[in-house]
C-alpha cells in the first residue's frame, strides 16, 4: 500500500474524472492520498473529497503565489478549518520566486503567520519551495518550526538542505523529477535520505513521472516514482511502500 502525500484532486484538469481517477490509484496500489488545498477555490474541494473517502484526508494553506491575495479573514478560515477532523496538515506553504506575482516580503510575510498558526494548534506544514530553498531554511529555523515539523514538498534541493531540514523534524518527499533522466540531483539525495524520513508524491496533476513527463499526472503514478527510490536505494519495492507508508501516517497521526 502506497501514501500519495501530495495530490490536487481538487483542480479542474480533474473535474468530471475524479472517481476513475481514484479507481486508478487503487488499482496501482495507492491506499491513501493527501488533497492539498491551497487557496479559496481548492481548500473546500480538498475537504469535501476527504469528506467523501475515508481513506483520503485533506491540508489546508496558503500558496506562496497567491501570497499577495491572502486576507486577515483567510488565515480565520484556517485556524477554523484546522479543527476539522479530516484536516492532517497545514500547507502548502512557502516560498515560490519563480513566478513574480507576489513580492518576497509578501510571502515571506504570510509564511511566518502560517507557521504561527501551525505552532498554536499543533499541526504539521507542508512546505513548498521552488527556487528558494536558502531562505525556506533559515526562516523555518528563525521561526523554530521544528516545532510541528511537516514535509519539504517534492524536495529539489541538496543533501545538506534537507540534512538542514530534517534536523528539524522534516519528512522528505520525492516527486515525478526523481524518474527524469536529467535528474542527477533528486536521485542522489533520495539515496542518501534514511527511510524513517522518507516520503513519496505526485503533486498531480503535475510533474508526472517518467515515461508520462509532460502529461496529466495522477496518483496512480506515484507507483513509479516509488519504484524508482527503490531501485536507487538498493531495496525491495515493498520494503519501500511499507516504510514510506508508515512514516506518512506517523506524521499526520494516523
Amino acid at each position: 500500500m502506497l501514501f500519495d502525500t501530495h495530490v490536487h484532486l481538487n483542480v479542474e484538469q480533474f473535474e468530471g474524472e475524479v472517481a476513475e481517477t481514484i479507481e486508478r490509484a487503487k488499482e496501482a496500489g495507492v491506499g491513501y492520498m493527501t488533497v492539498v488545498g491551497f487557496d479559496r477555490e481548492t481548500i473546500p474541494k480538498a475537504i469535501e473529497l476527504a469528506e467523501t473517502y475515508d481513506f483520503i484526508y485533506a491540508a489546508v494553506g496558503w500558496h506562496p503565489v497567491d501570497a499577495v491575495d491572502m486576507t486577515e479573514q483567510d488565515l480565520v478560515w484556517l485556524e477554523e478549518l484546522t479543527a476539522h477532523p479530516r484536516v492532517v496538515a497545514l500547507g502548502e506553504m512557502g516560498l515560490d520566486y519563480h513566478w513574480d506575482k507576489s513580492p518576497k516580503d509578501v510571502q515571506k510575510d504570510v509564511f511566518r503567520r502560517q507557521i504561527h498558526l501551525a505552532k498554536k494548534v499543533n499541526m504539521p506544514i507542508i512546505i513548498h519551495d521552488r527556487e528558494a530553498h536558502d531562505d525556506i531554511v533559515d526562516l523555518l529555523e528563525e521561526e523554530n518550526a521544528g516545532e510541528v515539523g511537516g514535509i519539504m514538498h517534492c524536495f529539489g534541493g541538496t543533501a545538506e538542505t534537507a540534512k538542514r531540514c530534517m534536523d528539524m523534524n522534516f519528512y522528505i518527499s520525492f516527486g515525478g523529477p526523481v524518474t527524469f533522466k536529467n535528474a542527477r540531483l533528486p536521485k542522489e539525495v533520495s539515496r542518501e535520505i534514511p527511510m524513517d524520513r522518507l516520503l513519496v508524491e505526485t503533486d498531480c496533476p503535475f510533474l508526472a513521472p517518467h515515461p508520462y513527463r509532460g502529461k496529466r499526472n495522477e496518483p496512480a503514478y506515484v507507483k513509479l516514482v516509488a519504484e524508482k527510490i527503490a531501485e536507487l536505494k538498493e531495496i525491495p519495492y515493498e520494503e519501500l511502500a511499507e516504510q514510506t507508508t508508515k512514516n506518512a501516517k506517523q506524521l499526520f497521526r494516523l
